[in-house]
């Protein structure tokens, strides 16, 4: 059996021991505090600053940060954002917290605002999908998650009791899906790696039970001018999923467990951009999550 990952036994799933030797191979890449609490410092005083949750690997280091902007309408809807599921996808958080920036108070009087810009900060200061326990926080969002950045998550929507029209989770996958993530998976769970293709370029993924094909196709072309969208294969698919309109597939978020089936919202979304194509870079990654938002927004808000 080919041994694609340097830890563990091949066919043999992973105990703790195999967990910590993982972790303990973990450095830090780059700094949360500079890179995303200093931006939510700086907002202005019209949005609402606070911390649901901390990570109790470091729980000063790691606070789990909301920001809030509420609507000058008193029936206006809520939207929530949702960035750093995984956190080394970097346009998913930085593009949550550039749209809150600049964006967010252009729509003021129409909308609500509850962003999550980082809900995996250890992950985003190590550049890596899972979290400290070699857990993927996006297949767990579930009640008792294993996941304590789900969980967190989980619970502050509990004590918020807020209805939402719209919800989007901004991802992105990299080149390291198949040279680290999907490698480490495989060994993790004692499985066989079989490589796959990125697809190159933006796609969305919309919700098996709850599509909404024309919201989907509003943040297309929103994005489309910013990006190329990513082309479907041979088999008229993205990452094994059939393509229902050009640049979308449906997940079943909910049975997943995803992050995008966390509220009952109307609209519902899981944006994805690849910044290691040759015709992207990640400010262009960046634009597109922000151009994707406003896009996802503009027709829900036509279409309430």
């Amino acid at each position: 059996m080919e041994r694609p990952f340097p830890i563990g036994t091949p066919g043999t799933p992973w105990t703790a021991a195999e967990k910590r030797e993982w972790f303990d191979l973990r450095t830090i890449e780059r700094s949360y505090r500079d890179e995303v609490l200093a931006k939510i410092a700086d907002l202005d005083d019209s949005f609402e600053v606070r911390q649901y949750g901390s990570l109790p690997i470091d729980a000063e280091r790691y606070p789990l940060m909301a920001v809030t902007l509420r609507s000058s309408n008193p029936d206006a809807p809520w939207a929530l954002i949702t960035g750093g599921v995984h956190g080394y996808e970097t346009s998913g958080v930085q593009g949550a917290l550039e749209f809150t920036r600049a964006h967010a108070p252009s729509y003021r009087d129409r909308v609500n605002f509850l962003v999550l810009p980082c809900i995996s900060p250890w992950g985003y200061e190590v550049i890596n999908r899972w979290n400290p326990n070699a857990i993927d926080p996006n297949r767990v969002f579930v009640r008792e998650s294993p996941s304590e950045e789900a969980a967190a998550v989980l619970a502050y929507l509990d004590e918020l009791r807020l209805s939402f029209l719209v919800h989007m989770d901004l991802h992105e996958t990299t080149d390291s899906d198949e040279s680290e993530f999907r490698p480490a998976q495989a060994a993790r769970d004692g499985q066989t790696y079989e490589p796959g293709l990125i697809p190159d370029g933006f796609y969305t993924v919309g919700d098996t039970p709850n599509p909404q094909p024309e919201f989907q196709g509003a943040i297309i072309a929103s994005v489309e001018p910013v990006t190329h969208i990513a082309p479907a294969d041979q088999a008229d698919q993205i990452i094994g999923s059939d393509v229902t309109q050009r640049g979308v597939i449906n997940y079943p978020f909910v049975e997943l467990g995803l992050c995008a089936g966390i509220t009952n919202a109307t609209y519902t979304t899981t944006t994805e951009v690849y910044p290691d194509s040759p015709n992207a870079t990640p400010a262009i990654c960046i634009e597109a999550q922000v151009a994707a938002v406003r896009g996802g927004l503009d027709f829900a808000l036509a279409n309430q």
